[in-house]
C-alpha cells in the first residue's frame, strides 16, 4: 500500500486512531510503525513534502546533483522511502493551530485538533496524538541582527537544501554548535566562497566539557566530528573563541566586528549567518496543556515525558528533539517507540519487547550528546545581551534596554511581563525572543531559567485568519451563545441560518 496523500481539508477523515503532527525522523519512523499495525493514522506537515529539516527535500534531491549536502542525509532516504509507501494519510503544507481534550460518547480520551489544509479550516479527532514538530534555532541577538542580510544557519540550509542557493559572497557565519560547521562545509562544497567562521563557543578545556570527554571517546560522533572540524578549518577561516559581535550597516548587512581575547577585528560581509544551537519546539506542547522542565545542560525547555514519549497529558506523546534534542537517528527511533507506546495504550498492538528493543538501540545516539551540550553551551555575552540597544523582540520592535526597565516593576515571569509590554505577543508568537526573555529576566532577578519560566500560549499557536474560524461548523450550544436563539427552533432554520 502507500500513502494517501490529501490535498484538501475536506478529505481528511474525521477521526484516527493516531494523528502525528510533523514529519521529519520522528514522524515519518511514528507513521511506519503505527500503519504496520493498521491503524488509521495521518501525518500533518507545515512543509510541502515530507523529510523535515535535517532531511528536507529529500524526496526529490539526489546524490548525484547535491552530493554536497554530505552522507548523513543521504540516510534519510530509505526512511522516506518507507514512509511512502505505509499505509495513513499525509497532508503537506497543513498547519495545526489548536489541540484540545475531549472524550468521545463512551467516556474515552479523544483530542480534537484544529488544522488548516490549502486555506482551509477543520476540526478532526484522534484517539492519540503524537508531537514530531522537531526543534528551532535558540535566537541571538547581537546588535545588527535584524538587517537585511542577516538569516539564520537554518533558514541558509533550507535554501540551500531545496533550491541549491548558496549566499552571496563574502558570507560570516557566527555562533556555535555542530551545525555551523556542517552548514560551512556544505557552502564550500557547493561553491561558496570568501567565507568565515567566528566561533563563540566556550573552551574546550572547560571542566563542564572534560568530564563527559570519556563517554564521547566511545560514541558515534567522534569521527564524524573530527573530520568535520579538519574539513571546515582546512577550508575556511574558523576563528575561535570569539567573546563579542556585532553586525554592521545601516539600511543592509556592511560587516562584522567581533572580539576575541586577544584582538579586535572587522571584516566585510554581504550576508551573516546566526546559529547558537538548537532548542525543542515547544508551542504546540505548550498549547495543548503538556507541563515543560528546564534542561539545564541543553539550556532550553522541554516537554515532561517517560522514556517512550508520554506526556502527563492522557492520549498525548512526544517524540524526537521536540521532547529533548537528540539528533536525526536517535528521533527516528523515538518516533517508532512513540509510536508503539501508542497503539498499546489503544490496545492495538502489544509492543513492550520491541520497545525495550528500540530502547536500548536508541541509547547509542545519547552516548556522546552531554559532551556536545557542555562544549557548545552558548556563552552568557550572547545568551544575554548587554547592548541596551539590541533589538529582543522582533515583532514588537522591544529592545534589551527597555526590557531591563520594565523587568524593575516587578512582573514575576515571561507570562506577566505581556500585561506590561507587548514582548511575545505579535505573529511569531515568541518562538525569536521567548528564550532570550527568559535568559534576561532570569539574570536580572538572580534566578534560573526554569525558576522564570517561558510563555503559556493558547490556541491558536499559529495565525489563523477569521473566515477559516467562521465557516468551521459550529455547535448548537456556540450559536445560541452568539444569536441568542435555540438553533433546533424551527423558525430559526426557516430564516436561513446555518447549522
Amino acid at each position: 500500500m502507500t500513502a494517501r496523500v490529501v490535498s484538501k481539508a475536506e478529505d481528511l477523515l474525521p477521526v484516527y486512531d493516531i494523528l502525528i503532527v510533523g514529519a521529519g525522523p520522528a514522524g515519518m519512523a511514528a507513521a511506519i510503525e503505527a500503519s504496520k499495525a493498521g491503524a488509521r493514522v495521518v501525518v500533518l506537515d507545515e512543509n510541502p513534502r515530507p523529510g523535515g529539516q535535517i532531511y528536507r527535500e529529500i524526496t526529490r534531491n539526489r546524490p548525484g546533483e547535491r552530493s554536497y549536502l554530505g552522507s548523513d542525509y543521504w540516510k534519510g532516504k530509505p526512511l522516506a522511502d518507507l514512509f511512502a509507501e505505509c499505509s495513513g494519510d499525509y497532508a503537506a503544507k497543513a498547519t495545526v493551530w489548536s489541540i484540545e481534550h475531549t472524550e468521545d460518547g463512551e467516556g474515552k480520551d479523544h483530542h480534537r485538533v484544529g488544522l488548516t489544509v490549502a486555506g482551509v479550516a477543520r476540526m478532526i479527532e484522534a484517539a492519540a496524538v503524537v508531537l514530531a514538530t522537531g526543534a528551532q534555532e535558540r535566537p541571538m541577538s547581537v546588535p545588527g541582527w535584524t538587517l537585511p542580510g542577516v538569516m539564520t544557519a537554518g533558514a541558509a540550509q533550507i535554501a540551500l537544501k531545496s533550491s541549491g542557493v548558496v549566499p552571496s559572497a563574502p558570507v560570516v557565519l557566527a555562533g556555535c554548535g555542530p551545525l555551523l560547521y556542517l552548514l560551512a562545509s556544505q557552502l564550500a562544497d557547493a561553491g561558496g566562497h570568501n567565507i568565515t567562521l567566528l566561533d563563540t563557543s566556550q573552551s574546550l578545556l572547560r571542566w563542564e566539557a572534560l568530564r563527559h570527554l570519556p563517554g564521547f571517546l566511545g560514541s558515534p560522533y567522534l569521527v564524524k566530528g573530527l573530520g568535520l572540524l579538519l574539513k571546515t578549518k582546512r577550508h575556511i577561516r574558523v576563528v575561535t573563541r570569539v567573546q563579542s559581535l556585532a553586525i554592521l550597516g545601516q539600511n543592509t548587512v556592511e560587516g562584522v566586528r567581533f572580539a576575541t581575547r586577544l584582538k579586535t577585528e572587522a571584516l566585510q560581509a554581504e550576508t551573516v549567518l546566526l546559529h547558537q544551537g538548537v532548542v525543542p519546539a515547544i508551542n504546540l506542547a505548550t498549547a495543548a496543556g503538556c507541563p515543560l522542565m528546564w534542561n539545564e545542560r541543553q539550556r532550553a525547555f522541554q516537554p515532561v515525558t517517560d522514556a517512550e514519549g508520554r506526556t502527563p497529558r492522557r492520549g498525548i506523546l512526544i517524540a524526537g528533539d521536540s521532547a529533548g534534542i537528540v539528533g536525526a537517528q536517535a528521533a527516528e527511533m523515538g518516533g517508532r517507540i512513540a509510536a508503539l507506546a501508542a497503539l498499546s495504550d489503544l490496545g492495538l498492538a502489544k509492543s513492550a519487547s520491541l520497545i525495550r528493543d528500540l530502547q536500548g538501540r536508541r541509547q547509542r545516539f545519547f552516548q556522546g550528546r552531554d559532551f556536545l551540550d557542555a562544549l557548545y553551551s552558548p556563552a552568557r555575552a550572547f545568551l544575554v545581551p548587554s547592548d541596551p540597544e539590541t533589538i529582543v523582540c522582533r515583532c514588537e520592535e522591544i529592545s534589551a534596554g527597555k526590557l531591563r526597565e520594565v523587568i524593575t516593576l516587578g512582573p514575576p515571569g515571561p507570562n506577566q511581563l505581556k500585561t506590561f509590554i507587548r514582548c511575545g505577543m505579535g505573529p511569531c508568537q515568541g518562538r525569536l525572543c521567548a528564550a532570550t526573555v527568559t535568559e534576561i529576566m532570569a539574570a536580572a532577578k538572580g534566578m534560573n531559567p526554569g525558576e522564570i519560566g517561558t510563555y503559556r500560549l493558547r490556541s491558536p499557536v499559529k495565525p489563523v485568519r477569521l473566515a477559516e474560524l467562521a465557516a468551521l461548523p459550529h455547535a448548537p450550544r456556540a450559536l445560541k451563545a452568539v444569536t441568542g436563539r435555540d438553533p433546533v427552533d424551527h423558525q430559526f432554520k426557516e430564516e436561513g441560518h446555518s447549522l
